[in-house]
């Protein structure tokens, strides 16, 4: 059954309707348009600074703070203010380190020792302690303050730190017993086996002429070593023996 003429009119939208609909819908395209050239001109000029991805936000002084705990080993540069002693040292180790180091540092179990080892380092069995190998004392601060103690590290406070520092160096016979740690005397501490270590390598960087294009010839490369029939690598016992 067909509709009558004026029910059609009524049913169809008029073209005034359709233009305002039409009118409506431009504006918000144009609005969205608008929202989004502004946000990407913000994000380009972030990214327009150095090191920025157009995310995230610089790291305020207090959080960077909070990261940057390095202590360099040679002058003890980064080292904290404060200070400790070494009988307040003896206090604190009792308390957070000999259940794994032992009372006087000897190691407990399979954890390391931190006292002796002199004149080992050479020995079949050496043993690599604070006082027989390590070549810096501000070393000791950096790393007790960023692992230790082992369940809770970056735990302690600066002077609690300093104060460990000088009694295990005091346990190694470093230091004496009234010495106290701070960001200046720790610098001034000369570690048993600090002349040990070269610190500039006399090696060159290599026995070859820097060359970028024809540099060898390779009919002129000749094998005139092999270590084959030398004996270079023992034979011991295990699996890797019988392999081929």
């Amino acid at each position: 059954m067909s509709s009558s003429p004026d029910a059609r009119r009524r049913e169809a939208p008029s073209r005034s309707r359709l233009v305002l609909a039409h009118d409506a819908f431009r504006k918000i395209a144009a609005g969205l348009w608008l929202g989004a050239a502004a946000l990407a001109l913000a994000h380009s000029a972030q990214a327009g600074e150095s090191g920025h991805f157009g995310y995230g936000r610089a790291a305020t002084p207090a959080e960077i703070a909070g990261w940057d705990i390095d202590v360099r080993g040679d002058d003890g540069a980064g080292l904290p203010a404060g200070s400790g002693t070494v009988a307040r040292g003896a206090e604190l180790f009792a308390a957070q380190c000999a259940a794994c180091h032992g009372t006087f540092g000897e190691g407990e179990g399979r954890y390391p020792k931190l006292v002796g080892g002199a004149g080992t380092l050479r020995d079949d069995r050496p043993e690599p302690t604070i006082g027989s190998y390590w070549p810096f004392a501000p070393t000791l601060f950096d790393y007790i303050n960023r692992a230790m103690p082992m369940p809770a590290p970056h735990t302690l406070p600066a002077a609690d730190v300093y104060a460990l520092t000088a009694y295990i160096l005091n346990l190694n016979d470093i230091v004496g017993n009234e010495f106290v740690a701070d960001r200046d005397s720790l610098p001034k501490v000369k570690m048993p086996n600090h002349d040990a270590f070269t610190w500039v390598d006399p090696r060159p960087d290599t026995s070859s002429k820097p060359c970028m294009n024809a540099c060898l010839d390779g009919a002129a490369v000749k094998i005139t070593s092999t270590a084959e029939g030398r004996n270079l690598t023992p034979r011991t016992s295990g699996p890797l023996d019988t392999m081929r």
